[in-house]
Formats: C-alpha cells, sequence, structure tokens
C-alpha cells in the first residue's frame, strides 16, 4: 500500500502557541455512547479538510476522520484498530521511526516529515505527516497528513526547468556539475562499481562560423539537432554497461559526456570515436546541408584521485590540446605533457620579475679560428637560475619571452651584459688581440624596441668598439627580411656591427637574397657538421653521404665569394675540425673547444697558444 520514503526530517520543541491551545481529549473527539449531541470539537474532527487520526501511545489508530480515511482510500472504520505507523510509512528509516516514538512516548514535542505514498487506485501521492502530542492523561497524539503532491510536482517541474538547456533540452552546467560531484563522492563510488570517472569534453569546429553568418535560429537548431546525435551516441554506449553516459550542454557550442563507473581510457576512446563519426555527418537544418566537426578533450581516472575542479581543468587542457594539435579529433589527457604546460605557464608569470630580480646570469661559448687554434670570439648564451627549477637553458625561456615580450628587456639586459664583459676582456688582457662578442638577437627586439638606439647606447656605455660585437638572427629571420628589419639591419652594419646568421641552411636559404643582405657572418647549423663525424682510421664506422661535404664545401665557397667568413656549430672532434679546415671554415664553436663557461674561464683561455680539446670545459 506505501512506498518508502525519499526524505524525512524531525522538529525541534512545538511553539508555545501550541502548548497553550485548548486541551482536547479523545472523548471529546469521539462522544461516548448514549451522547445525543456529538461535541464541537468531535464536529470539527470529523468535517475537517485536513485529513487526521487520533493516535494512542501504543501507535493504533483510536479514530480516524473522512479526509483521512479519503486520502487513503479506505474507510474511517476500517482505519481504527490499526497500526498508524504503517499508514504513512514513518518506519522506513531509523531516525524518523526514533522520533515518532519520542513523540508518542512524550520525550519529543512533535515530528513532521515527507513521504510518498502508494494510493490502492494506483497512483502515487505526496504527503507530509505531522505528529504533535495531545494534551490529554491517556497520552493520545494527534496524526495529521496534507496532500503536497501538486506543490511536489511543480517544484519538480520548476527545478527541471531550471537545470535543463532550453535550446537543447539536455541538463545544463547546474545539473552536469551536481551529478559531476555526487559521482565523487565516496560513498558513491566505494560501495558498488568501478570506482573510475571518465569524461568527454567537447566543442564543435566552425560553429561560430555558421551562428554569425545564418543567424541564431539556424545556430540553435544545429546545436539541438548536435544534442540528439550525442544523445543517441550515449544510448548505444550504455547498452552493454550498467548505467547510460550523461550528456550535458555546458553553454555556448560545448558539451559533455560523463562515464561514471567507466572500465578504463578504452572505454572513453570508443565513445569519443564514436562522437566524432557520428558528428561528422552533415546536417539538414532549415533546407541546408550543413558540416561541423568536433574537437574532444578525453580524460578518464580513479574517482578517489580527483575533485570536480580538477577534472574539469583537466577536460578544458585537454580540449585545448585537441584544437592545437588540428581540430576534428578526440586527445586524452596526458599528465606528462600537462605538467610541462603548468611549468610554462609558471616560468611565464614570473618571466618579467626575475629580470628586475637579477635572476639571468651569461656564459661564454669560446668561437675559435680553425686555421689557428686561437679564441677569435665568444658567443654569450644566457642562463635563468630560478629558484624552484633550477637553472635552465634559452629553450625553456626564450620563446615565452618572445610571446609575452619580455624578450625587449630581457634582450637589453643580454647586450648591455655582454658587451660590457668583452670590454672588460680588452682591459685586462691588453697585449691580446681583443676578441669580439656574439648576441642573439630575437626579431620582435627588431619591430618591438629600437635596437639601433639600444645598441649605440650600449657600445657608448661599455666602450666597446663596434667591430667587436656581433649580433646574431636566425636564417627564417632575415632570409626576406623587407622594411623596418632590413633597414634595422643595414643601419647596424653602417654603424660597423658585425650581423650573422644563425643555424643557416635549416631555413629559406634564398642564395640570391643573401648577396642583398648587410650580413658579414654564415653559422652553418650542426646537422651538416655531424655528417663529419666519423673517425678515418675506425674501417668498422659507417661513413655519411660523400655528398654532405660537397654541399658544406659549396655553401663554405659561396659565402667566401660573397665576401662573408662561415662558422661551424657543433663541431664535437678533431676529425670534424680537420675536415672543415681542409674545406676552408673559418671558425669553430663545440665542446671540442669548450662548453659554455663562466667569464671567469674565458679569461683562462685568453692568451694561450692554442684552444685545445677539453682546456675551456667545466
Amino acid at each position: 500500500m506505501r512506498e518508502r520514503a525519499v526524505s524525512g526530517t524531525s522538529e525541534g520543541p512545538a511553539p508555545a502557541a501550541d502548548l497553550d491551545r485548548p486541551v482536547v481529549t479523545e472523548s471529546e473527539i469521539d462522544a461516548p455512547p448514549g451522547t445525543e449531541e456529538p461535541s464541537p470539537y468531535h464536529s470539527v474532527f470529523t468535517a475537517a479538510p485536513l485529513a487526521m487520526a487520533v493516535v494512542d501511545r501504543e501507535g493504533i489508530v483510536v479514530s480516524a476522520n473522512d479526509s483521512l480515511a479519503a486520502l487513503l482510500g479506505g474507510a474511517p472504520d476500517e482505519l481504527a484498530g490499526t497500526v498508524a505507523a504503517d499508514l504513512v510509512d514513518l518506519t522506513c528509516d531509523a531516525r524518523t521511526w526514533h522520533a515518532y516514538r519520542e513523540v508518542l512516548h512524550g520525550r519529543q514535542s512533535r515530528l513532521r516529515c515527507t513521504r510518498r505514498l502508494k494510493h490502492p487506485g494506483g497512483h502515487s501521492l505526496w504527503v507530509q505527516v505531522t505528529v504533535a502530542p495531545l494534551p490529554a492523561e491517556d497520552g493520545a497524539v494527534l496524526l495529521s497528513v496534507a496532500d503536497i503532491s501538486s506543490r511536489r510536482e511543480l517544484q519538480a517541474r520548476l527545478r527541471h526547468l531550471q537545470m535543463h538547456d532550453p535550446v537543447t533540452r539536455l541538463p545544463n552546467r547546474t545539473l552536469f556539475f551536481e551529478r559531476l560531484s555526487a559521482a565523487l563522492e565516496a560513498e558513491s563510488y566505494e560501495q558498488s562499481g568501478t570506482g573510475r570517472i571518465g569524461l568527454c569534453y567537447l566543442d564543435l569546429d566552425g560553429f561560430k562560423a555558421i551562428n554569425d553568418t545564418l543567424g541564431h535560429r539556424v545556430g540553435d537548431r544545429l546545436l539541438a539537432a548536435v544534442a540528439e546525435r550525442l544523445t543517441r551516441c550515449a544510448d548505444e554506449a550504455g547498452q552493454s554497461r550498467t548505467s547510460i553516459p550523461l550528456v550535458a550542454r555546458l553553454g555556448g557550442d560545448e558539451f559533455a559526456l560523463l562515464v561514471e563507473d567507466s572500465t578504463g581510457t578504452e572505454q572513453l576512446a570508443e565513445l569519443a570515436e564514436s562522437v566524432l563519426e557520428a558528428i561528422q555527418d552533415p546536417f539538414d537544418i532549415c533546407g541546408q546541408r550543413l558540416s561541423v566537426s568536433a574537437s574532444i578533450g578525453v580524460v578518464e581516472r580513479h574517482a578517489a584521485q580527483t575533485s570536480p575542479t580538477a577534472l574539469m581543468q583537466a577536460a578544458d587542457t585537454t580540449l585545448y590540446w585537441a584544437k592545437a594539435d588540428g581540430k576534428s579529433r578526440w586527445t586524452l589527457f596526458d599528465p606528462e605533457r600537462n605538467a610541462h604546460r603548468i611549468t610554462r605557464q609558471a616560468l611565464a608569470s614570473t618571466l618579467r620579475p626575475a629580470i628586475d630580480r637579477g635572476e639571468f646570469q651569461l656564459e661564454y661559448q669560446p668561437l675559435v679560428g680553425m686555421e689557428d687554434d686561437r679564441l677569435h670570439g665568444v658567443e654569450a648564451l644566457i642562463r635563468w637560475n630560478h629558484p624552484q627549477f633550477g637553472v635552465l637553458t634559452p629553450n625553456r625561456f626564450i620563446g615565452l619571452a618572445e610571446e609575452d615580450g619580455s624578450i625587449v628587456p630581457l634582450g637589453r639586459w643580454v647586450l648591455r651584459t655582454a658587451c660590457g664583459q668583452a670590454r672588460r676582456w680588452q682591459l685586462d688582457h691588453p697585449d691580446e688581440p681583443p676578441i669580439f662578442v656574439s648576441v642573439n638577437v630575437a626579431v620582435r627586439q627588431v619591430w618591438d624596441s629600437d635596437l639601433v638606439a639600444d645598441v649605440a647606447e650600449t657600445l657608448a656605455e661599455t666602450g666597446l668598439a663596434p667591430h667587436l660585437l656581433q649580433l646574431e638572427l636566425t636564417e627564417s629571420a632575415v632570409m626576406g627580411s623587407a622594411g623596418r628589419p632590413l633597414q634595422t639591419l643595414k643601419a647596424l652594419s653602417d654603424m660597423g656591427v658585425r650581423i650573422a646568421i644563425d643555424d643557416f641552411g635549416t631555413g629559406y636559404s634564398n642564395l640570391a637574397y643573401l648577396s642583398r643582405l648587410p650580413v658579414s657572418v654564415l653559422k652553418l647549423d650542426g646537422t651538416f657538421v655531424r655528417g663529419f663525424q666519423y673517425d678515418d682510421r675506425d674501417s668498422t664506422a659507417t661513413r655519411p653521404n660523400p655528398a654532405d661535404e660537397v654541399v658544406v664545401e659549396a655553401m663554405i665557397q659561396l659565402a667566401h665569394r660573397l665576401g662573408l667568413t662561415v662558422t661551424a656549430e657543433c663541431v664535437e672532434t678533431s676529425d670534424q675540425a680537420t675536415r672543415l679546415r681542409r674545406i676552408g671554415c673559418d671558425t669553430g664553436q663545440g665542446w671540442l673547444y669548450s662548453r659554455p663557461v663562466p667569464p671567469d674561464r674565458i679569461s683562462e683561455l685568453l692568451g694561450t697558444p692554442g684552444v685545445q680539446a677539453g682546456v675551456g670545459n667545466p
């Protein structure tokens, strides 16, 4: 006759007004035999629209009015003598049952709870049950039952509207996070299931263009059609599982499929694949055939090891990776890639303050003449002494500095520090030919600052001669330069500063244009030099293609015809140096001579007859 209740609460002491009400006894409600006129209280009890019953201290119904009988689907006489707790399901949970017993025994003033009951007619109804004592000597209580089904139905409708998206009729962001939070509660995954959770977080590629060009009406219909396909994918995925993935629209063209009790990444991958295939089929919307695709971030992990915020952050990051990798694909969350991203963000946020805090230093790598093995110059290489990540090489932060513009103040610091150090070496070793210093320059320094003025000011402050400064720019930055970059290079060259193309041979290699650039040095990329690494004395060694040496020799001869000198990078063996010397290379740089070292180690090399292998190594 009754269904288990979904909630129950007990109240505290009754208000003072209830304690001061007129005393109503059972004899006044049920007129004793032989009484010709029923008492006023009995009349009120019988005619009251509120369903009520008098219950004795043992929990047995003494009498019930017509409203209660009608509500429960019986006759008043049939209710008398029944167990009251069974009529309104007060035994379904221990807390409610205990509170009810406390009221019966006079130790608690009132109980109020909500119950869902099954009517004999087959329908269900929600009721609010109140139990309060009748202040009589026998300790009877008054049980009242109010039908709140209409109110509950209205609340359910309002909640559905509040928790669902009006365009797609899918659960919205609020309901999604409610379900996600519930799924990640310990009691949810510890009692049953796999203890794992998965999420496919997606948005549509190309939706904005459709929405902007065809209007929001078409866009909304497209979103609704996408929602239908996602729901179908979820239903198909749930056929062989204990639960169907929850599909929700989180806003805009973003959707999510939540998989509770997932069985692993394979299940999530299959779901993501099915979603991609479903969405890639064209949509017929308002007489037009529209095509979109989706990018999906996939996250799958132990429920005990995550939180709603952490899971959504991982999903959002992975969705970004999917878009960055080319869109129309799904990407699985990678902890290592995420750690790199977090590190990158940490570095980016502290880069500018680190310049002011003096966390950067320069090391110098020798540039050695191939003919005389003497130190001709050095390349300044920046290092970041990060308080958290230790010593960082340029490849860890120069890209970040170029992105946020901090390369400009950082570049000024490098230029000023390197030129000042070169001048100190010159003053400390007046009897030795002065060495030049080579400084790397990013393209953004040319565009976002007055590089010519910065160089002129630095040379004036440090007293370094212009010909002892060499500026290195990458081949891709120099080749094809026009406008301001070319004017800047010409102005620096006219000033007497040497211009070098770094990593030559890996970029555009526009040799015809090379003759028109104010360049004085080509630095061959290390990939060419590695082809010279075999040893003549080792007959078993695999020899490279002879064309490698021919190509390098041709580039060196071309450079010399244009009046340029050539520096070979990544020289690591004496055999490489010998071959480079034989084909006319001017300068070598690499571990054969020295790794990047502090300034005092360069001072030790000045004045030595030759830079031998390992002399400059720490």
